[in-house]
């Protein structure tokens, strides 16, 4: 049975909700802003991932315009310079500056891979202000997995979050949660390439 017009507008209208508790931080979390959003509305389903991730998209854009590139451009060139200091430990970009969907709340995720995570922690403790640390635990498709988690802010301003694995994981893809595809992510030659040929692309499936 198929949704009725009144339905797909209704679906459309929490996806936008949930979308803007995410835009302006007053959720992290889709899951969260699904059920805020659904809640507020008297909405009796939730829409998925993606329909929340297009309309987050679309309000990013109509609040950041150009900025919003401009600031992707930057947040990749300090990606690369993060990524030069934990060359050894197989750095991948990865997150909305990997997708090029970056807006107000977003910061710079890259996963390293190192079996001693507090080596990469004293790393960076040397040059950067590290906000938080710790391990945290997530549930992957009903497996639970466990990563070093490290926090920290660059000299512009911007945040990054760097997400320690185990050697073990390297070469392992995942499949992203909110688009439904794979997350390949870009390597630090990967990410320089694509910073002189065209650095605004974007790498998602719509």
């Amino acid at each position: 049975m198929g949704f009725s017009p009144a339905d797909i507008d209704m679906r459309k209208n929490v996806a936008r909700e949930a979308a803007t508790l995410l835009y302006f931080g007053l959720e992290k979390e889709y899951k969260q802003a699904k059920l805020r959003a659904a809640k507020t509305l008297g909405a009796h389903f939730l829409p998925t991932n993606l329909e929340v991730a297009v309309e987050l998209d679309r309000i990013a854009e109509e609040n950041e315009g150009a900025t919003r590139m401009e600031r992707l451009i930057n947040m990749r060139r300090e990606a690369v310079k993060l990524m030069k200091i934990l060359e050894k430990f197989s750095p991948a970009l990865i997150g909305s500056v990997w997708r090029g969907t970056i807006y107000r709340e977003s910061d710079i995720d890259i996963v390293a891979y190192h079996n001693e995570p507090y080596e990469i922690l004293k790393l960076l403790e040397r040059r950067f202000k590290v906000l938080e640390f710790g391990w945290t635990a997530v549930t992957k498709r009903g497996k639970p997995k466990k990563s070093f988690r490290i926090l920290l802010e660059m000299p512009s301003g911007e945040k990054a979050e760097i997400s320690v694995r185990g050697v073990e994981e390297i070469g392992v893809k995942e499949t992203c949660e909110i688009y439904g595809d794979t997350v390949t992510g870009l390597s630090i030659q990967e990410l320089e390439k694509l910073l002189v040929e065209n650095p605004t692309k974007r790498f998602v499936p719509f």
